[in-house]
């Protein structure tokens, strides 16, 4: 990680969740090698029990041996496995950012639940835990939220990503970088200091950026910021759309994940 990326504040690193096919779950309320939540990415829809400070919703991503998890505050990430009908997750690491409000126990609220070792149930899209008291209930999120359109939607900028990690810090989210494809290819949005304006062409799965920034300057943080959103913009990019989500993967490293607004 460039050293000028520790000025974004308190973050921590780690490691890129590769995506995986997502399996058949055939319906069946009885856990199998074949029917797991493993590949898919789900939303709480239902909690009962202790709810979620901050009002969440809890997001449990599965994918290459790990569970990803983030209730509104900080993202965790570790081994998990499925014993019959027990998930069990290993030591979880993840961002240290902090969170305003009651969202700042959001991370507590996760990680009692998951080191809990909850039963789970997966029924079609419908995938429930539960561990001393709680059950939580959550929805695909295939099927909770269909994909954005990558044209024509506002993305605002969450994370930046190298090869190896994401990098997720306050600052990043208090610049909230900006991107707009319109139905021509015209490219508009913030960098974080400066606007963009360029065109891209979109293809399937890619696209190749032409972007141009004004000129002001901001305070070194925000600069720092700007100039990774620029490198992630520059030349032709990988792009997946996952929900709301839409990860950007430069050929030259550099990356972005987006929201949509």
């Amino acid at each position: 990680m460039p050293a000028t990326l520790l000025r974004f504040g308190a973050v921590v690193l780690f490691a890129l969740c590769a995506a995986v096919a997502c399996a058949d779950d055939g319906g069946s309320d009885s856990p199998s090698p074949d029917n797991t939540p493993m590949g898919r990415t789900f939303l709480s829809t239902t909690v009962d029990g202790t709810p979620i400070p901050g009002g969440g919703p809890l997001t449990l991503r599965f994918a290459d041996g790990r569970v990803s998890a983030n209730a509104g505050c900080n993202t965790t990430t570790g081994p998990v496995t499925f014993d019959g009908d027990v998930l069990r997750v290993g030591e979880l690491a993840g961002t240290l950012m902090g969170c305003p409000g009651d969202r700042a126990d959001a991370d507590q609220w996760v990680a009692r639940l998951l080191n809990a070792t909850p039963t789970w149930q997966l029924t079609d899209g419908t995938l429930i835990l539960r561990a001393e008291g709680q059950t939580v209930e959550l929805l695909d999120k295939k099927i909770a939220q269909p994909d954005r359109p990558v044209r024509d939607t506002v993305w605002t900028v969450t994370e930046l990503l190298t090869p190896e990690s994401r990098i997720r810090a306050e600052a990043i989210d208090q610049a909230a970088p900006t991107l707009r494809i319109a139905q021509d290819g015209a490219v508009t949005g913030s960098a974080g200091c400066n606007q963009l304006t360029g065109t891209a062409e979109v293809g399937a799965g890619s696209a190749t950026f032409r972007v141009a920034t004004t000129r002001m300057l901001c305070p070194p943080a925000v600069m720092e910021i700007e100039q990774s959103v620029l490198r992630a913009l520059d030349g032709h990019v990988t792009l997946s759309a996952d929900a709301d989500l839409l990860t950007l993967r430069n050929d030259n490293g550099s990356g972005l994940t987006l929201r949509a607004t």
